[in-house]
């Protein structure tokens, strides 16, 4: 029987694969989450590139869904929701059994960029203000943008707007729209997504600038 990493060494490889970033909070939480459901997957060798593609059909979904109804909306919400544990998956699948590639990367990189749109064209469709929700994602693209470019192995950082806070703005937006048709639910959602996405992109970018410039 193939053997795989237990937690600790679980955590040294995803540390590994993105920045030497330490997960912590929030991160290490889901982390753990991830480890337990990934393993029966990596067992059974099944192929990242595979969950990568549920990943983006369950984000596309998500604005679909809010289209048919309250019901859809709640329906918006668990996808979101979905998508997010694709997208987590994915990546612990190529870790733990040695299959991650440069272009695995990628592609993972465009699923969640597109998972983020898509998140927030729902909300705007579930009543958020369509301005603020394109400052958002403005805001979201360019924080992974500097991230990006940052792509040394000493650069890590993990802030307030990352995907999991992303996809409990959007879950919690929907499902307080769908509860509670009177208030505007969608609305809080972005203005909170908005004040995340300023403080995110700041820490990013004074970490990368500080990290770069030692």
């Amino acid at each position: 029987m193939t053997s795989f990493p237990e937690f600790p060494d679980h955590l040294r490889r995803w540390s590994a694969a993105h920045g030497g970033i330490e997960p912590r909070g929030l991160v290490l939480g889901w982390l753990r989450v991830v480890h337990v459901l990934v393993r029966p997957l990596a067992r059974r060798r099944v192929p990242p590139w595979v969950l990568t593609l549920a990943s983006l059909v369950c984000g596309v979904a998500v604005p679909s869904a809010v289209l048919l109804g309250r019901w859809g909306v709640v329906l918006g919400a668990v996808l979101a929701v979905l998508c997010a544990l694709l997208d987590g998956l994915d990546g612990a699948v190529a870790v733990l059994t040695d299959t991650a590639t440069a272009w695995g990367r990628v592609l993972d990189q465009l699923v969640d960029r597109v998972g983020d749109v898509a998140f927030l064209v729902a909300l705007v469709l579930a009543g958020a203000p369509g301005w603020l929700a394109v400052g958002v994602g403005t805001l979201t693209l360019l924080q992974e943008s500097v991230r990006a470019s940052a792509a040394l192995p000493e650069v890590g950082v993990v802030s307030v707007w990352e995907r999991p806070s992303r996809v409990i703005v959007t879950a919690l937006g929907l499902l307080g729209t769908a509860l509670t048709p009177g208030l505007p639910v969608a609305t809080i959602a972005v203005v909170i997504a908005a004040v995340l996405a300023v403080v995110g992109f700041v820490q990013v970018v004074v970490t990368v600038f500080r990290r770069l410039r030692t």
